[in-house]
C-alpha cells in the first residue's frame, strides 16, 4: 500500500472536505504527470487541439459550457471514428452560483420506420449493428443547442469558430487516433463516400500527416448560421434524410424535425460521505452506482489499492451491478426502469451478501431490486467562477454506422445497434424510442470540492469510474493519480473472464487466478480499460486541476488571464 505525503500548500480546505491532494518526491513517484493547477479555467479533452479550442473559448470570455461545446465540436474533427455531430451526448452541468447539478440526455431516437416488424421482414433476426439500419437521429448538435441556450454566453458562431479553422487549414493526426484511422481503413472503404472523406489518396493518413476536412467545415458553418434548425431542419436534415433513403433507411423529416434533447435530475449515490452524480437510465450510469452501493461495506482502503481482496470485491460487484443494467435498464419513457431501487442501500447490502470473498463467481443472474412506483469522446471544463461541464459524445462503435452523410463531411452513429428485438426486454426497439446508452459523464461532490470525471470505452465505463472513485475516496490518490492507476475491464456480462493491465503485480494477477478469474494481460496503459479526463474545483481556495488519461492523446490545458 502507497504511503502519501500531503503537499502543505494545498492540503488545507481540500482535507477538509476528505480529500488530500497528494504526492511522493518527484523521483520516486509512480504518478507519470502532474495535475495541472490554475486558478482560471481548465479544459481536459482527448487531443490538445481539442483542449486548446476550449481554452481559446474561455480567453474570450466564454464560461465552461461555451468551452465544452468548443472542445466537442474539435473532437469531432481530429477523432471522426470516435464521435461528431452524427452521434449522441449526455452531460452533466455544475452551475457555481445556484449549486445545482444539472442532467442533459441528448441521445437520439429510433425512426417511426424502424421497427422489430420491419427489421424482420428485411431477414434481421437481431439488431444490426452496422449499417442505415443502425442509425438513430443524431442527438449531438440538439445537445449543444440546449447547452449553449441555458447556460452559454456564447453564440454558435463564436464556439465552432476554432473547430471550422482547423478543418480548413488541416491538423497534424496524432498517434492513437492515428493507429485506429490505420486499423479501420477497411472498414471505412466500405462506403463510398466514407472513403472519398477520410482515406485521401485511398489510404489513411500516417501519424503527423496533416488531415483536412472542408466538407465538415461547410457543415459547422451552417450550424454556425443557422442554429440546430440547420441541422434537423435545414440543408443538413436534406443531407442525412437523402443517404438515409439511399441505402434504404427509414428516417423521415420529422424524426429529425421534432427531436429535442431532454434535462433531466441526475441520480446519485453516498460514498463514504461523496455524494457521486450519474445520468438515470436510458444509458448505463445506474450500474456505477450499483457498483459503489455494493462495495461501500468493505474496507478497500484496509486492504490497499488493486490488492486481490480489492479486486475481487470491485470485480464481483461490477458483474452483480452490471447483470441488473443489462436486464433493466431501458427508455423510461417506454419501460418502467426500478431506479430508486436499484441504487438503494439496501439493495445495494443484499448483493453484496451474494460475493464469495474465496471464490469468483461465474454465473451472475440479476436480482430484484425493488420497484418505486466503444467508441466515445469525454471530455471536462471549469472556468473560472467555478461552473463545470462534463459531457460525453460518441459514434458508438469505430466510425458508427460506416456510413458518411454525402457532402456533410461525418458519419452517422450506430447507436441503434443497442436495442435488441426481444419483445418482452424494456430495450426492445419501438419507433421515437432511445436505446440503452453506454456513455456516462459523470460528478462527484463533498464539501467545498468538486470533481467533474468520464471513462469512455463501451461497457467498460461504469465500472471504470466505479474504480476512479475508490482510487479518490478509498486509496487517497489526487485526479491524475488516480486517472493513471491500473485498471480491470470485464467486457463480458457473463463468465469469468477478466483484463487486467500489465502494471497489476504478478502476485495480485496470481492470486486472482487462483479465486477463478479468468485474466487476460493488456499492456502498461491500454485502450482497452478506456481513457478519461477530470477536472476538480477546490472553491475555498478559488483553484481549479486539471487530469488526463495517458491512454489517450489528450491533454489538459488550462486558460491564459487577459494579456495587457
Amino acid at each position: 500500500m502507497r504511503h502519501w505525503r500531503i503537499v502543505p500548500l494545498i492540503a488545507g480546505s481540500l482535507a477538509a472536505s476528505g480529500l488530500t491532494i497528494t504526492s511522493l518526491p518527484a523521483g520516486d513517484r509512480t504518478q507519470a504527470r502532474s495535475m495541472v493547477i490554475s486558478q482560471y479555467g481548465i479544459v481536459a479533452a482527448e487531443q490538445p487541439i481539442a483542449a486548446r479550442a476550449g481554452t481559446a473559448v474561455l480567453e474570450r470570455g466564454g464560461n465552461a459550457v461555451d468551452a465544452a461545446v468548443a472542445a466537442n465540436a474539435a473532437m469531432g474533427l481530429v477523432a471522426p471514428m470516435m464521435n461528431g455531430i452524427g452521434g449522441d451526448l449526455f452531460a452533466i452541468v455544475y452551475e457555481a452560483k445556484t449549486n445545482t447539478v444539472y442532467g442533459l440526455n441528448a441521445s437520439g431516437w429510433a425512426p417511426k420506420g424502424l421497427t422489430p416488424e420491419f427489421l424482420l421482414s428485411k431477414g434481421q433476426q437481431w439488431m444490426p449493428s452496422s449499417g442505415i439500419h443502425s442509425v438513430t437521429v443524431p442527438g449531438a448538435v440538439a445537445g449543444w443547442d440546449a447547452l449553449l441556450s441555458r447556460f452559454g454566453k456564447k453564440s454558435f458562431a463564436e464556439v465552432l469558430a476554432p473547430t471550422i479553422a482547423y478543418a480548413k487549414a488541416g491538423f497534424p493526426v496524432t498517434e492513437i487516433f492515428g493507429d485506429d484511422w490505420v486499423a479501420t481503413a477497411g472498414y471505412l472503404g466500405r462506403n463510398r463516400e466514407a472513403a472519398r472523406v477520410y482515406l485521401p489518396d485511398f489510404r489513411a493518413p500516417a501519424v503527423g500527416e496533416i488531415f483536412r476536412n472542408p466538407d465538415l467545415a461547410r457543415a459547422l458553418t451552417e450550424i454556425a448560421k443557422g442554429g440546430r434548425d440547420a441541422f434537423y431542419k435545414g440543408t443538413l436534415a436534406k443531407r442525412i434524410l437523402d443517404t438515409s433513403t439511399k441505402f434504404g433507411g427509414t428516417m423521415a423529416a420529422d424524426d429529425l424535425a421534432d427531436f429535442t434533447a431532454e434535462w433531466v435530475d441526475p441520480i446519485s449515490t453516498d460514498y463514504r460521505g461523496w455524494t457521486v452524480y450519474e445520468m438515470p437510465p436510458n444509458e448505463q450510469g445506474i450500474a456505477a452506482l450499483m457498483m459503489l452501493n455494493i462495495v461501500s461495506g468493505f474496507p478497500l482502503g484496509e486492504w490497499g489499492h488493486n490488492s486481490v481482496a480489492t479486486l475481487h470485491a470491485m470485480i464481483e460487484a461490477k458483474k452483480l451491478a452490471y447483470a441488473d443494467m443489462i436486464t433493466y435498464v431501458g427508455d423510461p419513457r417506454f419501460a418502467e426502469v426500478p431506479t430508486k431501487g436499484m441504487i438503494s442501500p439496501g439493495y445495494g447490502r443484499s448483493r453484496a451478501a451474494l460475493i464469495d470473498p474465496a471464490k469468483a463467481n461465474c454465473d451472475v443472474g440479476p436480482g430484484t431490486p425493488p420497484y418505486a412506483g466503444s467508441d466515445t469522446t469525454y471530455l471536462s471544463t471549469v472556468d473560472r467562477d467555478g461552473n463545470m461541464v462534463s459531457l460525453i459524445q460518441s459514434n458508438f462503435s469505430l466510425w458508427g454506422s460506416g456510413i458518411t452523410v454525402e457532402g456533410g463531411g461525418f458519419v452517422l452513429h450506430n447507436r441503434g445497434a443497442l436495442f435488441t428485438l426481444d419483445p418482452k426486454h424494456p430495450n426492445v426497439l419501438a419507433p421515437r424510442k432511445r436505446p440503452l446508452h453506454t456513455i456516462i459523464p459523470a460528478l462527484m461532490a463533498k464539501g467545498d470540492v468538486r470533481i467533474a470525471f468520464g471513462i469512455m470505452g463501451g461497457f467498460n465505463q461504469a465500472q471504470a469510474h466505479a474504480q476512479f472513485v475508490s482510487n479518490v475516496v478509498d486509496h487517497g490518490m489526487n485526479i491524475q493519480a488516480a486517472m493513471e492507476a491500473a485498471r480491470f475491464s470485464k467486457a463480458s456480462f457473463a463468465g469469468c473472464d477478466l483484463y487486467v493491465e500489465a502494471r497489476i503485480p504478478d502476485a495480485v494477477f496470481e492470486g486472482l487466478a487462483k479465486l477463478g478469474h479468468q485474466l487476460q494481460l493488456l499492456g502498461d496503459f491500454s485502450e482497452g480499460v478506456g481513457g478519461g479526463q477530470a477536472v476538480m474545483r477546490d472553491y475555498k481556495a478559488g483553484v481549479n486541476y486539471g487530469a488526463s488519461d495517458p491512454r489517450k492523446d489528450g491533454q489538459a490545458i488550462a486558460e491564459m488571464p487577459a494579456m495587457p
